[in-house]
């Protein structure tokens, strides 16, 4: 099997962060661990974050975070630039985790916990 490179990408304190973190480890695992808390939100991965799974699916609309938001800030998030920008002003939005998985030279990308593609992605580095 290709060893992947793993990086999650959360909020410590996440029960979705916490949760894909045991799973990966319970896989036997390595993943890197990004902390949008104490890291902050890597402005250079928003692009290809956006293009792998949309805009629309990397914002938690579920969240504590989205709806204590005003509505007139709601209702300004209309694309990639707005929602980058607010991403960045509120690493909170985000759904979690965001999970990037290198493989070789193509990286994939989901956000929540999805064990499911993660196993595919498993079956896919080890040439299955």
């Amino acid at each position: 099997m290709a060893n992947p490179r793993i990086t999650v990408y959360g909020i410590t304190n996440c029960d979705s962060v916490k949760k894909s973190r045991a799973w990966f480890a319970q896989q036997g695992l390595e993943h890197q661990f990004h902390d949008f808390k104490k890291q902050g939100v890597p402005a250079s991965r928003l692009p290809g974050w956006m293009a792998a799974i949309g805009w629309e699916k990397l914002l938690n609309r579920q969240g504590n975070t989205w709806r204590k938001l005003g509505p007139d800030i709601q209702a300004a998030i209309q694309g990639e630039e707005s929602a980058s920008a607010l991403v960045q002003e509120q690493p909170s939005v985000i759904k979690r985790p965001v999970v990037e998985w290198q493989i070789g030279e193509h990286t994939h990308v989901c956000a929540g916990f999805a064990p499911d593609q993660w196993r595919a992605w498993i079956d896919l580095a080890s040439g299955a």
